[in-house]
């Protein structure tokens, strides 16, 4: 549906300005800032307002970092009960108050198996850094170095991240496939397509001439999130751990995009059951604030004082607003309100696949969705899906700005547009992000051409 915008104005020219230095002054590693050209001024819950007087539904939620949405109340209540207390505000990795009671809710959250037998390293305030404590982890733990990653995988930007992540091109990381219902590394998906993914993995650590020495670990995403929303059939996660287990190679679940609710279940192993070793934790968990942390088994608590630290690594207001955000999604049942409220939303996206043939798949867990758009008259090199249309999808994501709905891009080919929008969406709210969706969709089609009819009888996309 379009939405009236408001006159350009005074404070439309200041809006303009904004960018403008910004353009000017800013790095050009700036990545959002380039594809969403707003300037927010205020926000609260789905909604943000720009310096230009616009409003918008925001489905980005700071990359997933937004539990609960903008400005929350108790979260805005716990910053300022601490900032009212006179506690201090920097404490290096001193013991407090705030950072025990952020300890204790978080530990209430994690599988029973772990959170009996803990350890919790803080870490710098980013997400990336955790990777590293836990790639440091893990090698320093076992005495090995080698580490085991899958195609697909984004873990963070720093040099170690970058390594177990899927576009690294200088490492000493072993690649596996991830296995995929839509894209599937060997063609068939499904089961079929995980067993054969696990029988690789399982083939190359034992095979000894491999090349591939006994590692220091195995790190994985539960639901792959800028891989393109691919979510791990749990079968195969199981297996995953049930490998790595026999071999005594430490199992690290890098939950940074996927906790906290976001994918139906407070931490998303949990839709498989497994107890990894290792879990790296960020975004979400500061309650819209920086902070990081690896959580893992007491064995491998093997590193020296100061072998991992950080001068940021003691936010208290980070601590407090995530404590809060963990106590109110663990009481509300956001998680299983995410999963239902995801299904329905998911269900009504794979339904546009009938009369949008560049719908490739829609897919994800919980309110971790994404849209794979696609060219339905272009094959796709080593896939039985159709090629990728990144172009249709930049179209699609700039569609949605000018109607009011903020998403963003991920997969491959940046061709999957991804909604993450906060736990705390209403039923009214997810409709109306759905109906913009779906008109920018069918405007997005009419700039680039109207596709082709889908044949009669071709399959729509399937839930994961």
């Amino acid at each position: 549906m379009a939405v009236t915008q408001p006159a350009p104005t005074a404070a439309t020219t200041a809006h303009e300005g904004i960018l403008r230095r910004q353009a000017l002054r800013e790095s050009a590693a700036r990545t959002y800032a380039r594809s969403l050209p707003i300037v927010p001024v205020r926000a609260r819950g789905l909604t943000i307002e720009g310096a230009d007087g616009r409003r918008y539904l925001d489905c980005l939620s700071g990359a997933g970092t937004l539990a609960l949405g903008h400005n929350h109340p108790v979260v805005l209540e716990a910053v300022r009960k601490v900032l009212d207390s006179g506690a201090p505000l920097h404490v290096l990795d001193l013991a407090t108050p705030v950072k025990d009671a952020f300890t204790t809710e978080l530990f209430a959250t994690l599988p029973p198996a772990l959170a009996a037998d803990a350890r919790i390293q803080f870490c710098g305030p980013a997400g990336t850094d955790a990777v590293e404590a836990a790639l440091k982890l893990v090698r320093t733990a076992t005495g090995r170095t080698g580490m085991l990653a899958f195609t697909g995988a984004y873990h963070g930007m720093t040099a170690g991240a970058l390594d177990v992540s899927g576009g690294a091109t200088d490492t000493r990381v072993t690649r596996l496939p991830f296995p995929s219902d839509y894209r599937c590394p060997f063609g068939v998906g499904g089961d079929r397509g995980a067993e054969l993914a696990a029988r690789w993995t399982e083939s190359l650590l034992d095979d000894p001439k491999s090349g591939t020495p006994s590692p220091a670990g195995m790190i994985l995403e539960p639901v792959q999130g800028e891989g393109g929303v691919v979510p791990a059939p749990d079968a195969w996660l199981r297996r995953m751990r049930t490998l790595t287990e026999a071999r005594s190679i430490p199992l690290i679940a890098d939950e940074v995009q996927t906790g906290v609710g976001r994918t139906g279940a407070f931490w998303a192993v949990g839709h498989s059951g497994v107890v990894p070793d290792v879990m790296v934790m960020s975004k979400a968990i500061g309650g819209s604030l920086p902070l990081a942390v690896v959580v893992y088994r007491s064995a491998l608590d093997a590193w020296p004082p100061g072998a991992h630290a950080g001068t940021f690594r003691g936010n208290q207001l980070a601590m407090a607003a995530g404590a809060a955000t963990l106590a109110f999604v663990r009481e509300n049942r956001l998680a299983e309100r995410a999963s239902a409220l995801g299904a329905r939303m998911l269900a009504r996206l794979q339904g546009l696949a009938a009369s949008h043939p560049c719908v490739g798949d829609a897919r994800g867990r919980g309110l971790m969705i994404g849209v794979e758009l696609v060219d339905p008259d272009t094959p796709s090199a080593g896939s039985s899906a159709p090629a990728p249309a990144p172009g249709l999808a930049a179209a699609v994501r700039d569609a949605c700005l000018r109607r009011g709905l903020i998403v963003e891009l991920g997969g491959r080919q940046s061709a999957v547009v991804r909604l993450l929008p906060p736990l705390t969406l209403t039923d009214e709210q997810a409709e109306a992000v759905l109906d913009r969706f779906a008109d920018a969709l069918a405007a997005a089609e009419r700039a680039v051409g109207d596709p082709p009819a889908r044949a009669a009888g071709a399959a729509t996309p399937r839930a994961r």
